[in-house]
């Protein structure tokens, strides 16, 4: 979701170097990414202070400090870049020379707690939502990010996030991992990192693969971080060698060129669900704890991009796991998924 902002600080500073400060584990996904110059990898557990010696030397003259942490903001500080711009958060305005006001229309995802859930479903007359209207497309993340570009001048119109894919790369993939061009196929990456409230249930994704095994021009590709192998596994059906599983063998430029080779991808909200729809893949997203307003695939309103959720009193509530039955994530029945799934297909 911070692509965009990046390609818009390319289009202000067209002449700039441009280097990017993330976590390691994130590095491979701005290989050649035409907003970037060049990336500062950043070790599992490295502190402010390391970070700021490393940034001191290259004498940075303007840093954006994309996430809302303090830490982002005293890592520019004490790095010694001259201009420092991030939206306004508690505990780090004073180490920021542009402090940023919110999007007007934006939404804090606060997170219900079980008491105020427990409460809003004892009443009778409870509706979806929390009886209040949905917000509109410009609380989306996307323009937290594109919201820092006003103190310099650069453009805040959105523009759809966009992640690169060698085609070298991509080419790879597809015959490292059998996905041959003899079939159309489906990603599936039924894990999410944050917390069981995100994940729709095993079963309704295992009954949704077998009805597509069934389709002899459709093939499955099964995704997942190494804590979801055996998850992967468990949705295969029995005797067919339509699907392959990817869970904990791929690194994230595979990850990226495999998602591509998708024709759709039937992804819980996750990372891989923004990854997909970066690369420039059609995602279908059962949303259950979360927001698609403010945290939905590709540009906020691309009618490429479709998710399915049933209305609940208690949601969205952003927590990771739910405190009493899942309603939102079980109220999704299989059928309804697999529907919207073949519109997209055509």
């Amino acid at each position: 979701m911070s692509t965009p902002a990046v390609m818009r600080i390319r289009e202000r500073f067209p002449e700039a170097r441009i280097t990017l400060v993330t976590p390691s584990k994130l590095a491979g996904l701005w290989e050649g990414h035409p907003g970037i110059d060049e990336v500062i990898a950043l070790a599992p557990k490295e502190g402010v202070w390391s970070v700021g010696r490393r940034l001191r030397p290259l004498k940075f003259d303007l840093g954006f400090a994309f996430p809302n942490s303090p830490r982002s903001a005293m890592e520019l500080f004490l790095g010694g870049v001259r201009r420092r711009v991030g939206g306004r958060w508690p505990w780090r305005n004073w180490m920021l020379t542009d402090v940023v006001e919110a999007q007007p229309g934006a939404v804090e995802m606060r997170r219900r707690t079980p008491v105020e859930i427990r409460r809003v479903l004892a009443e009778p007359d409870a509706t979806p939502h929390w009886g209040e209207p949905l917000p509109g497309p410009e609380a989306h993340h996307i323009h937290q990010y594109l919201r820092l570009l006003g103190p310099v001048g650069g453009s805040m119109e959105p523009m759809a996030p966009v992640i690169r894919v060698d085609p070298a790369v991509a080419a790879a993939t597809r015959a490292t991992f059998g996905l041959g061009p003899d079939r159309r196929w489906i990603g599936i990456n039924a894990g999410a990192e944050y917390g069981p409230a995100k994940r729709w249930p095993a079963g309704a994704f295992r009954w949704m693969i077998g009805e597509l095994v069934l389709d002899p021009e459709l093939g499955v590709v099964i995704f997942g971080g190494p804590a979801d192998v055996d998850l992967a596994r468990s949705l295969v059906p029995a005797g067919t060698s339509a699907v392959r599983v990817l869970a904990g063998k791929t690194t994230l430029t595979q990850l990226a060129a495999a998602l591509q080779s998708c024709a759709v991808v039937v992804t819980n909200d996750t990372g891989p669900m923004h990854l997909a729809a970066a690369v420039g893949t059609p995602v279908l997203v059962p949303f259950g704890s979360t927001s698609p307003e403010l945290t939905g695939p590709g540009l906020p309103g691309d009618p490429r991009h479709r998710f399915v959720r049933v209305g609940v009193p208690c949601g969205p509530c952003f927590l990771r796991t739910c405190p009493v039955d899942h309603r939102c994530l079980e109220g999704i029945a299989p059928e309804w998924v697999l529907s919207e799934l073949r519109a997209m297909l055509g």
